[in-house]
């Protein structure tokens, strides 16, 4: 007996009717993994009074007289931005980016601090009309480059090879301070308001590590439930 082809309309309703239920079961299975996770949210605080400005001697046509150093930058609640916080020995689930940008601009370094994985490519490249250089430098003090930025719009590639801190710095601009953090755990820099947060953690005990460029670091044991956020405020001196 020869069969019967079923009707185009039906087998477009039945297609239909199985993406909606694979799409649903989806979605169910999203929410389940999520309520299945916890988070860690928080604050980073400090008695400390922010760094004062920076009177500069060269090249203030296009620098100006003064900058404010970014050394320790708070609020008047004392918010601290640009402090690094890790989630030691986890690794970052969708890893830290493979590349990353640092601009000489208006004679300083932005962004001032960043985080990228080990191997990343750092570009360098300048917005000013005077000579810069990029020197980085691990935090014994081992180069990793040095290179001349002398006009707008140029761009050098250079890799972050190995784990850690690196710091930056200008030959001819001795206030321009930056950092990359280099490092596969999950990390995130604070913004102004000191505030962070480090979504979709599996529940279990963490160390919790926080670093800043001038004050000291602290650590803290952080428990993360299932669809809980954990808090935690470090305060740093």
């Amino acid at each position: 007996m020869k069969p019967k082809c079923m009707p185009l309309k039906t087998t477009f309703r039945m297609l239909k009717h199985g993406a909606v239920v694979t799409g649903v079961w989806m979605l169910f299975a999203g929410q389940l993994w999520s309520q299945s996770q916890g988070a860690i949210s928080g604050t980073v605080m400090t008695k400390a009074s922010g760094s004062r400005p920076v009177r500069l001697t060269i090249d203030q046509r296009v620098c100006g007289n003064a900058l404010q150093d970014e050394g320790i930058v708070v609020d008047a609640a004392g918010h601290l931005a640009n402090a690094v916080v890790t989630l030691v020995g986890v690794k970052a689930p969708n890893g830290n980016p493979a590349a990353a940008g640092v601009m000489n601009e208006k004679c300083r370094f932005s962004p001032h601090v960043q985080v990228v994985k080990p191997n990343a490519m750092l570009t360098t490249s300048s917005a000013d009309p005077v000579l810069h250089t990029t020197n980085a430098q691990t935090e014994s003090g081992k180069s990793l480059f040095n290179v001349a930025v002398p006009v707008p719009g140029i761009k050098i590639n250079k890799p972050v090879h190995g784990a850690g801190m690196v710091r930056l710095s200008c030959n001819t601009h001795p206030w321009m301070k930056g950092w990359v953090v280099v490092t596969d755990d999950v990390t995130v820099v604070t913004g102004a308001d000191g505030a962070f947060t480090l979504p979709e953690v599996p529940p279990g005990k963490y160390e919790l590590r926080v670093w800043h460029e001038s004050l000291k670091g602290a650590t803290q044991t952080v428990v993360v439930s299932a669809g809980q956020p954990a808090k935690v405020t470090f305060e740093l001196r």
